[in-house]
Protein backbone atom coordinates (compact mmCIF):
# COMPACT_ATOMS: atom_id res chain seq x y z
CA UNK A 1 0.00 0.00 0.00
CA UNK A 2 1.33 3.42 -0.87
CA UNK A 3 0.48 6.74 0.63
CA UNK A 4 -1.73 7.65 -2.57
CA UNK A 5 -3.92 4.59 -1.28
CA UNK A 6 -4.91 6.48 2.34
CA UNK A 7 -8.30 9.08 2.14
CA UNK A 8 -7.76 12.85 2.37
CA UNK A 9 -10.00 12.33 5.35
CA UNK A 10 -9.93 10.90 8.79
CA UNK A 11 -13.14 10.23 11.41
CA UNK A 12 -13.17 10.10 15.05
CA UNK A 13 -15.67 8.68 16.50
CA UNK A 14 -17.33 9.13 19.86
CA UNK A 15 -20.68 8.50 22.43
CA UNK A 16 -22.87 9.89 24.89
CA UNK A 17 -25.11 7.92 27.03
CA UNK A 18 -25.21 3.25 27.27
CA UNK A 19 -26.05 1.40 24.91
CA UNK A 20 -28.47 -0.53 27.71
CA UNK A 21 -31.70 -1.65 26.84
CA UNK A 22 -32.49 -2.99 30.12
CA UNK A 23 -32.03 -0.15 32.22
CA UNK A 24 -32.55 3.34 30.65
CA UNK A 25 -31.46 6.40 33.17
CA UNK A 26 -35.16 8.09 32.91
CA UNK A 27 -32.94 11.49 33.08
CA UNK A 28 -31.02 10.59 30.13
CA UNK A 29 -32.62 8.10 27.93
CA UNK A 30 -30.91 8.24 24.78
CA UNK A 31 -27.59 7.34 22.98
CA UNK A 32 -25.92 9.72 20.43
CA UNK A 33 -22.88 8.57 18.45
CA UNK A 34 -20.70 11.49 16.86
CA UNK A 35 -19.23 11.14 13.36
CA UNK A 36 -16.16 14.23 12.98
CA UNK A 37 -15.40 13.90 9.49
CA UNK A 38 -12.07 16.04 8.81
CA UNK A 39 -9.50 16.71 5.72
CA UNK A 40 -6.04 15.56 7.16
CA UNK A 41 -4.51 18.69 6.26
CA UNK A 42 -6.53 21.14 8.25
CA UNK A 43 -6.55 18.55 11.28
CA UNK A 44 -2.66 18.53 10.93
CA UNK A 45 -2.22 22.64 10.11
CA UNK A 46 -4.90 24.25 11.62
CA UNK A 47 -7.48 22.31 14.02
CA UNK A 48 -4.59 20.54 16.22
CA UNK A 49 -2.55 23.67 16.82
CA UNK A 50 -5.15 25.58 17.61
CA UNK A 51 -6.49 22.82 20.45
CA UNK A 52 -2.78 22.52 21.73
CA UNK A 53 -2.76 26.49 22.02
CA UNK A 54 -5.64 26.07 24.21
CA UNK A 55 -4.27 23.95 26.31
CA UNK A 56 -0.78 25.17 26.73
CA UNK A 57 -3.43 28.32 27.46
CA UNK A 58 -4.72 27.18 30.56
CA UNK A 59 -2.47 24.58 31.76
CA UNK A 60 0.95 25.37 30.67
CA UNK A 61 1.08 21.82 29.15
CA UNK A 62 -0.69 19.87 26.46
CA UNK A 63 -1.10 16.81 28.46
CA UNK A 64 -4.48 17.55 29.77
CA UNK A 65 -7.50 15.71 27.57
CA UNK A 66 -10.36 18.15 26.79
CA UNK A 67 -13.38 15.25 28.48
CA UNK A 68 -16.96 16.99 27.90
CA UNK A 69 -18.08 15.45 31.06
CA UNK A 70 -15.21 16.98 33.23
CA UNK A 71 -15.45 20.00 31.79
CA UNK A 72 -19.49 20.33 32.71
CA UNK A 73 -18.93 18.85 36.10
CA UNK A 74 -15.49 21.27 36.99
CA UNK A 75 -13.81 18.41 37.91
CA UNK A 76 -10.06 16.74 37.22
CA UNK A 77 -8.10 19.17 35.50
CA UNK A 78 -11.03 21.13 35.40
CA UNK A 79 -11.01 21.40 38.72
CA UNK A 80 -9.53 25.22 38.85
CA UNK A 81 -12.60 26.30 36.55
CA UNK A 82 -14.93 25.71 39.85
CA UNK A 83 -12.97 28.36 42.09
CA UNK A 84 -12.85 31.31 39.47
CA UNK A 85 -15.63 32.19 37.71
CA UNK A 86 -14.23 34.89 35.30
CA UNK A 87 -11.91 31.73 34.37
CA UNK A 88 -14.74 29.67 33.85
CA UNK A 89 -16.34 32.04 31.16
CA UNK A 90 -12.99 32.98 29.59
CA UNK A 91 -11.80 29.36 28.95
CA UNK A 92 -15.73 28.40 27.94
CA UNK A 93 -15.18 31.24 25.48
CA UNK A 94 -12.34 30.45 24.32
CA UNK A 95 -13.26 26.58 23.78
CA UNK A 96 -16.34 27.81 21.62
CA UNK A 97 -14.20 29.50 19.84
CA UNK A 98 -11.44 26.85 19.46
CA UNK A 99 -14.79 24.76 18.30
CA UNK A 100 -16.15 27.67 16.06
CA UNK A 101 -13.45 27.86 13.80
CA UNK A 102 -12.30 24.12 14.05
CA UNK A 103 -13.61 23.02 10.06
CA UNK A 104 -14.83 19.80 10.24
CA UNK A 105 -18.30 17.76 9.16
CA UNK A 106 -20.38 16.29 12.19
CA UNK A 107 -22.15 13.37 11.14
CA UNK A 108 -24.63 12.24 14.47
CA UNK A 109 -26.85 9.95 15.71
CA UNK A 110 -29.19 10.16 18.42
CA UNK A 111 -31.41 6.98 19.72
CA UNK A 112 -34.34 7.62 21.75
CA UNK A 113 -33.97 4.17 23.76
CA UNK A 114 -37.57 4.53 25.54
CA UNK A 115 -39.20 4.99 22.18
CA UNK A 116 -36.76 2.39 20.84
CA UNK A 117 -37.83 -0.47 23.42
CA UNK A 118 -41.53 0.41 23.06
CA UNK A 119 -42.21 0.41 19.42
CA UNK A 120 -40.30 -2.90 18.92
CA UNK A 121 -39.86 -5.82 20.55
CA UNK A 122 -36.76 -7.08 19.88
CA UNK A 123 -34.81 -3.95 18.71
CA UNK A 124 -30.77 -3.81 17.81
CA UNK A 125 -28.61 -2.39 20.15
CA UNK A 126 -28.71 1.10 20.32
CA UNK A 127 -24.76 1.16 19.10
CA UNK A 128 -25.42 -0.90 16.04
CA UNK A 129 -28.20 1.17 14.83
CA UNK A 130 -26.69 4.62 15.52
CA UNK A 131 -23.27 3.15 13.85
CA UNK A 132 -25.10 2.42 10.70
CA UNK A 133 -27.08 5.07 10.48
CA UNK A 134 -23.33 7.35 10.54
CA UNK A 135 -21.49 4.60 8.47
CA UNK A 136 -23.91 5.38 5.25
CA UNK A 137 -23.62 9.03 5.91
CA UNK A 138 -20.51 8.88 5.76
CA UNK A 139 -19.84 6.68 2.65
CA UNK A 140 -22.48 9.52 1.15
CA UNK A 141 -19.86 12.38 2.25
CA UNK A 142 -16.78 10.23 1.17
CA UNK A 143 -18.14 9.12 -2.33
CA UNK A 144 -19.28 13.32 -2.59
CA UNK A 145 -15.26 14.23 -2.17
CA UNK A 146 -14.13 11.59 -4.83
CA UNK A 147 -12.66 9.03 -1.69
CA UNK A 148 -13.82 5.79 -3.42
CA UNK A 149 -10.87 3.23 -3.51
CA UNK A 150 -9.13 4.73 -0.92
CA UNK A 151 -8.77 3.80 2.85
CA UNK A 152 -10.17 6.10 5.01
CA UNK A 153 -9.39 5.47 8.88
CA UNK A 154 -12.32 5.74 11.60
CA UNK A 155 -11.03 6.04 15.11
CA UNK A 156 -12.92 4.98 17.87
CA UNK A 157 -12.04 5.07 21.76
CA UNK A 158 -10.80 1.66 23.31
CA UNK A 159 -13.88 0.98 25.88
CA UNK A 160 -12.62 -2.34 26.90
CA UNK A 161 -11.44 -5.71 24.77
CA UNK A 162 -14.97 -7.37 24.87
CA UNK A 163 -16.58 -4.33 23.64
CA UNK A 164 -13.96 -3.17 21.31
CA UNK A 165 -14.13 -7.07 19.65
CA UNK A 166 -17.75 -6.73 19.21
CA UNK A 167 -17.83 -2.84 17.97
CA UNK A 168 -15.42 -4.13 15.41
CA UNK A 169 -17.61 -7.17 14.59
CA UNK A 170 -20.57 -4.69 13.85
CA UNK A 171 -18.47 -2.44 11.86
CA UNK A 172 -17.33 -5.10 9.61
CA UNK A 173 -20.89 -7.00 9.58
CA UNK A 174 -22.01 -3.42 7.50
CA UNK A 175 -19.40 -2.47 5.34
CA UNK A 176 -19.25 -5.79 4.29
CA UNK A 177 -22.72 -5.37 3.38
CA UNK A 178 -24.29 -8.00 6.12
CA UNK A 179 -26.49 -6.00 7.86
CA UNK A 180 -28.73 -5.01 5.03
CA UNK A 181 -32.02 -2.87 6.12
CA UNK A 182 -34.11 -4.40 3.91
CA UNK A 183 -35.22 -0.72 2.32
CA UNK A 184 -31.81 0.46 1.06
CA UNK A 185 -28.73 -1.26 0.86
CA UNK A 186 -25.62 0.93 0.68
CA UNK A 187 -22.64 -0.22 -1.25
CA UNK A 188 -19.80 -0.04 0.81
CA UNK A 189 -17.24 -1.99 -1.63
CA UNK A 190 -15.94 0.55 -3.49
CA UNK A 191 -14.71 2.15 -0.21
CA UNK A 192 -11.87 0.80 2.01
CA UNK A 193 -13.13 1.44 5.66
CA UNK A 194 -10.76 0.54 8.58
CA UNK A 195 -11.97 0.55 12.24
CA UNK A 196 -8.92 2.40 14.55
CA UNK A 197 -8.86 1.71 18.19
CA UNK A 198 -6.73 4.54 20.49
CA UNK A 199 -6.60 5.05 23.87
CA UNK A 200 -7.76 7.98 25.65
CA UNK A 201 -4.11 8.10 27.52
CA UNK A 202 -2.74 8.64 23.31
CA UNK A 203 -4.74 12.39 23.86
CA UNK A 204 -6.38 12.09 20.34
CA UNK A 205 -7.67 15.41 19.59
CA UNK A 206 -9.66 14.01 16.93
CA UNK A 207 -11.33 11.87 20.06
CA UNK A 208 -11.84 15.06 22.11
CA UNK A 209 -13.69 16.58 19.06
CA UNK A 210 -15.39 13.89 19.06
CA UNK A 211 -16.58 13.33 22.38
CA UNK A 212 -17.46 17.32 22.88
CA UNK A 213 -20.24 17.07 20.19
CA UNK A 214 -22.00 13.63 21.03
CA UNK A 215 -23.64 14.73 23.93
CA UNK A 216 -25.36 18.34 22.87
CA UNK A 217 -26.77 16.38 20.27
CA UNK A 218 -28.66 14.48 22.65
CA UNK A 219 -29.80 17.05 24.57
CA UNK A 220 -30.83 18.85 22.06
CA UNK A 221 -33.31 15.76 21.16
CA UNK A 222 -34.42 14.62 24.16
CA UNK A 223 -34.84 18.68 25.13
CA UNK A 224 -34.92 20.62 22.10
CA UNK A 225 -36.27 23.74 24.35
CA UNK A 226 -33.61 23.89 26.40
CA UNK A 227 -31.01 26.25 25.57
CA UNK A 228 -27.94 24.45 23.61
CA UNK A 229 -24.99 26.56 22.68
CA UNK A 230 -23.05 23.49 21.89
CA UNK A 231 -25.50 22.66 19.33
CA UNK A 232 -25.89 25.84 18.00
CA UNK A 233 -21.97 25.34 17.20
CA UNK A 234 -22.58 22.17 15.81
CA UNK A 235 -25.80 22.76 13.36
CA UNK A 236 -22.83 24.87 11.45
CA UNK A 237 -20.81 21.84 10.95
CA UNK A 238 -24.03 19.09 10.66
CA UNK A 239 -23.53 17.38 7.65
CA UNK A 240 -26.41 14.74 8.75
CA UNK A 241 -28.28 13.88 12.73
CA UNK A 242 -30.61 11.19 12.13
CA UNK A 243 -32.83 10.96 15.48
CA UNK A 244 -34.47 7.99 15.87
CA UNK A 245 -37.28 5.67 16.22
Amino acid sequence: MTHRDFSDFVVFVDESGDHSLTSIDPEFPAFALSFCVVRKKTYLNQIVPAVQDLKFQYWGHDSVVLHELEIRKNKGAFGFLRTNRQLREDFMADLTQTMEIADFTIIGSVIDKQKLVAKYPNPWSPYQLALHFCMERLLLLLRSEKQERKTVHVVFECRGKKEDRELELWFRRIVDGANNWGWVSRDFSKMNFEPVFSKKSENSVGLQLADLTARPMAIKTLRPEQKNRAFEIILTKLGNLKTFP
